[in-house]
């Protein structure tokens, strides 16, 4: 019975801490944090980001950007609100990177994007606040 109660208990206390793991904060190198959106914001372009939006985010991050896509309810995590002025306050170096890169239950989209297409969908990103 101890025993049963014990592995409970480390079972619990396992699940709490990888509850946290997933809470880290995302640190994005100083380097990339500082890049600048090398694409223009025109109408033009607005129209092929949001087109990009649809095809590769929308089904986990919502039409709003609001995290409450179509498959997010079977990921872990924090998906964001491109709303909050905390997700706003990120610079257009640390989304693109967040985008590029990923972690855990965000893809990377280095293979699946080039990185126009990455900048035009931080435009994107942009006009969610």
């Amino acid at each position: 019975m101890k025993t049963i109660k014990f592995l409970s208990i480390v079972g619990l206390v396992s699940l709490m801490f990888m509850s946290f793991i997933d809470q880290e904060p995302w640190v994005v190198p100083a380097k990339d944090k500082a890049k600048k959106n090398t694409v223009a914001n025109d109408k033009e372009n607005m129209a092929e980001a949001k087109t990009l939006y649809n095809t590769h985010c929308k089904s986990c991050h919502g039409a709003k950007g609001l995290g409450d896509g179509t498959k997010a309810k079977g990921l872990k995590g924090d998906l964001g609100d491109f709303s909050s002025t905390k997700f706003q306050a990120q610079t257009d170096g640390e989304l693109f990177y967040k985008t590029k890169i990923g972690r855990a239950d965000m893809p990377s989209y280095a293979k699946k994007m080039t990185d126009e297409e990455i900048w035009l969908t931080v435009h994107f990103m942009r006009s969610l606040k």
